[in-house]
């Protein structure tokens, strides 16, 4: 579903949270905004309900393998 997973810290200072976040799902690129609280702000496309549902499910797994494992 989610390919080319990127992520990276949102602030110069590592230990402030918050990460941008971005991927392709369907050809389609999305970016957004992982904040601390694992609430995700979208950037450039806000995804369809039922997709969005999906997304946010498969980020948070990723974010706690890739950043908080």
């Amino acid at each position: 579903m989610i390919t080319h997973f990127q992520w990276k810290p949102l602030f110069k200072d590592h230990t402030l949270p918050g990460w941008k976040i971005s991927f392709y799902v369907n050809k389609q690129h999305y970016q957004a905004i992982y904040h601390k609280d694992g609430q995700i702000e979208w950037k450039n496309i806000q995804p369809s309900d039922h997709l969005e549902a999906e997304l946010k499910q498969a980020i948070h797994e990723l974010m706690l393998f890739h950043v908080y494992e």
